[in-house]
C-alpha cells in the first residue's frame, strides 16, 4: 500500500493531501530514510513522522485498504 494512503487509512494523518505534503517536505521517513508518497509500506516498517518539534514513531503491524476508526489504532505500534 502506497505511504500517504497507509498514513490516511490509519488516521496517524488525518487527510492524504496532508499526507502528500509532509512526505513531500521531507517529514516522513521510512526506516530511517526520506519517504515518498508513493512508496510501499509493508509489516514491520517503521514509520517516523515530524509534527512541528514532536516525533512520532510507530511500527506497521497491518496493512489494510480501509478501516473503521475504532480498528485503526490496530494497524500500527507505537515505539
Amino acid at each position: 500500500m502506497r505511504l500517504d494512503k497507509f498514513l490516511k487509512v490509519s488516521r496517524l494523518i488525518k487527510r492524504r493531501t496532508i499526507a502528500n505534503e509532509a512526505c513531500d517536505a521531507g517529514r516522513v521517513l521510512v526506516n530511517e530514510k526520506v519517504a515518498k508518497a508513493s512508496q510501499n509500506v509493508k509489516m514491520g516498517d517503521i514509520i517516523e513522522i515530524q509534527f512541528g518539534t514532536r516525533n512520532v514513531r510507530v511500527e506497521v503491524m497491518d496493512v489494510q485498504e480501509t478501516t473503521k476508526k475504532e480498528e485503526a489504532k490496530e494497524l500500527y505500534r507505537y515505539l
